[in-house]
């Protein structure tokens, strides 16, 4: 019992003194927890929110929306140009296949322009003040231009790779040939072979850009 008492006794001086100290600093009571808690929550209530923290990411949002308003500016810059550039190029090469189109043939033309030179000097030999005695060395000169004519057109032809058609004694063929009629089987001509053309054919480099009329022998049909 004596030991109980001397314990409370000690407890009760230690909170006096802690109290006397207390006072002495002006504080009227020692700080708890929960008081210095209280104190913490009463402080910050009254202070000033610090907004430094949403000030900077504020900051760097409006930053990154500017990089990439610029970005996507230059990116419609880039766009804008790259469509220009492939509307140029259309129109280039819109322009450039109507060209070839209608000055392909000037090779050809310029060739053919010869060949008109050498019929013009040909029928000028048919002239009205011709005498009659003369209509011997006319008919001489036309031939020898007729000649020429028919040469320098060969030429012409072979140059621009376009080839005449000769197909007899070879077989029909639907893409080369257009039947004009049957004819009778006749001496050294196979059935089924073109007997006979009626007008030539002609192929450009290979294709055929007109069928030869042809006949074709067949095998007569016997009575019984």
């Amino acid at each position: 019992m004596a030991a109980r008492s001397l314990v409370a006794a000690r407890r009760l001086q230690r909170l006096l003194t802690s109290r006397a100290a207390s006072e002495s600093r002006g504080w009227p009571y020692p700080f708890s927890t929960a008081t210095q808690r209280t104190a913490g929550e009463d402080c910050s209530s009254e202070d000033p929110p610090d907004d430094l923290g949403p000030s900077l990411a504020e900051r760097a949002l409006r930053l990154k929306a500017v990089k990439l308003e610029k970005e996507v500016q230059d990116l419609t810059l880039r766009y804008q140009r790259a469509v220009a550039d492939c509307e140029n190029i259309r129109r280039r090469t819109q322009r450039c296949v109507e060209d070839a189109k209608i000055f392909g043939i000037q090779s050809f033309c310029k060739d053919l322009v010869e060949v008109a030179d050498v019929l013009e000097k040909t029928t000028e030999c048919f002239s009205e003040g011709a005498e009659a005695e003369d209509h011997k060395l006319t008919l001489e000169k036309v031939f020898r231009g007729l000649s020429l004519l028919e040469a320098k057109l060969k030429s012409v032809f072979s140059k621009h790779g376009l080839e005449k058609m000769t197909p007899i004694g070879d077989k029909y063929d639907p893409h080369e040939h257009e039947l004009i009629c049957h004819v009778p089987v006749g001496v050294g001509v196979q059935p089924g072979t073109v007997a006979l053309v009626r007008q030539d054919g002609y192929k450009l480099h290979g294709r055929t850009i007109r069928l030869a009329r042809v006949e074709v022998a067949v095998e007569s049909q016997r009575r019984l």
